[in-house]
């Protein structure tokens, strides 16, 4: 008998294979090809019955349906090459690879194998076009990769049912891991393998913080007038922290994969609402973390806090942003004497290693992001704004701290970058805080494209 979708997918947590690819990458500069046009209207009913004979083969585990599969080819239809990426996500076979490669092809008039990353990941390849060419879904898109999806985890059901959510599914894939969908205070380990969110982790004094090397990294946040750091070590194994500080309820979402920690005001919600309790999805939006509030069931863009579904999303909620700054620990508690840090256990006796990463980000994004601006480069740390007048600003980071220690100012338009308890803050040029996180480059111009990018030069590079 051969495997079900949700067979392999155990398999491969269990592998620990996540993203479907090594971590010998390298970015390189790839021109996508023109994109294919594509069709408009409805699936031939033909079309339509073999794109189900499709996806029910790969749920059942049967092995993919080679008729339909060739049908489906056949129709040179680009949009369904959406479907074609999704079912590469979870083939483990060379053989079913290369048949649903050679059908992207035959969907797209393409040859993805031309892409240097191909080697790596045919599905990161495959999807990194179809997003760079703003390829549309075809009819029924959503329905179609529920009946997927739904087979690896029926908790993201709630996602998929709301029809009139603002996720862009083809934009969605599956992170490796499963929804953690533990209630609050919950410390017990993800029986079926999810990433667990910390809630109310242990406090300690910077006294009892030298289990914490100083120069390592804390995401450090200041509320009330009460500053707290987060150790990267302990953000990456749970990246969520739902707490109190200065009397406000807090969520913090940390998405290794953006390099990107950002605080919400989880109780600034409207009236009526629950204060949201952030969970992590399992699923990912462009190599960002799709997380969500386990009262409704909304699911949240974690870069801007903006609710794309369910009751959250009803209410055009948006959380309130306050600034993370990114910094030594040796930095933040020079800064911060008062400052408390999470425990070393995070108050639930566990044991974290100091690097339980192994720097597996530092080479490139290892999910699919499509094109990304090139103005800088890829994996460069910049700390994003949005400026008083609603635009997106990003600073290099490296370069910011450079000119302000020589006494230069860092400014553009309405947004001023001074140096904070080790890491950098923002604010307007008379002085009122704005809130601000650092994040990878490719991650943040992709949420927030046409952003303007500050130069040390005094240059505005604005978006091409």
């Amino acid at each position: 008998m051969r495997p079900t979708v949700a067979a392999i997918v155990a398999a491969l947590i269990l592998a620990g294979c996540g993203a479907g690819a090594d971590d010998e990458r390298e970015p390189a500069a790839y021109p996508f090809p023109e994109a294919p046009a594509p069709a408009d209207g409805p699936l031939a009913p033909a079309v339509e019955a073999a794109l189900g004979a499709l996806v029910r083969s790969a749920v059942a585990g049967g092995g993919l349906d080679g008729q339909a599969l060739a049908a489906v080819a056949a129709s040179g239809d680009a949009r369904l090459a959406w479907l074609v990426s999704d079912l590469l996500r979870f083939v483990q076979a060379r053989e079913p690879e290369k048949r649903l490669v050679a059908a992207f092809e035959s969907l797209t008039g393409v040859d993805p194998r031309a892409d240097p990353s191909f080697p790596e990941s045919a599905w990161r390849s495959v999807t990194n076009h179809l997003i760079a060419w703003d390829t549309p879904a075809p009819p029924g898109y959503r329905e179609r990769k529920a009946e997927l999806y739904l087979a690896v985890e029926p908790g993201w059901e709630p996602f998929f049912a709301d029809a009139g959510s603002d996720i862009d599914w083809r934009l969605v894939s599956w992170g490796g891991v499963l929804i953690d969908d533990r209630r609050l205070g919950d410390d017990e380990p993800c029986p079926r393998g999810c990433i667990p969110a910390l809630d109310d982790p242990g406090l300690t004094g910077a006294e009892d913080g030298g289990w914490y090397p100083d120069e390592r990294i804390v995401f450090g946040v200041v509320v009330g007038g009460e500053p707290v750091a987060f150790p990267r070590n302990i953000m990456e194994v749970h990246e969520m922290v739902n707490l109190t500080v200065g009397g406000r309820r807090l969520g913090i979402p940390y998405c290794t994969l953006c390099g990107s920690a950002q605080a919400y005001l989880t109780d600034s919600v409207p009236a009526g609402l629950a204060t949201p309790l952030l969970r992590t999805s399992g699923l990912l939006s462009r190599s960002n973390k799709l997380m969500y509030d386990l009262e409704t069931g909304s699911a949240l863009d974690t870069f801007t806090g903006r609710a794309l579904s369910g009751p959250l999303h009803d209410r055009r909620v948006v959380l309130e942003q306050t600034t993370v700054e990114t910094a030594t620990w040796g930095e933040w508690k020079a800064a911060h004497p008062g400052t408390r840090i999470v425990a070393e256990d995070g108050g639930i006796g566990r044991e974290y290693e100091l690097d339980p990463l192994g720097g597996r980000d530092d080479d490139g994004p290892i999910f699919p992001v499509g094109d990304v601006d090139p103005r800088l480069p890829v994996q460069a740390q910049v700390v994003g704004v949005i400026a008083p007048g609603g635009g997106p600003v990003a600073f290099p980071a490296d370069q910011a701290r450079a000119a302000l220690a020589g006494g230069e100012p860092v400014v553009l338009g309405e947004v001023e970058l001074v140096a904070g308890g080790g890491g950098l803050r923002a604010r307007t040029p008379d002085g009122e805080p704005l809130a601000a996180h650092q994040s990878f480059w490719f991650a943040w111009s992709q949420f927030h494209p046409g952003t303007d990018v500050w130069s040390p030069l005094g240059a505005r590079r604005p978006a091409g």
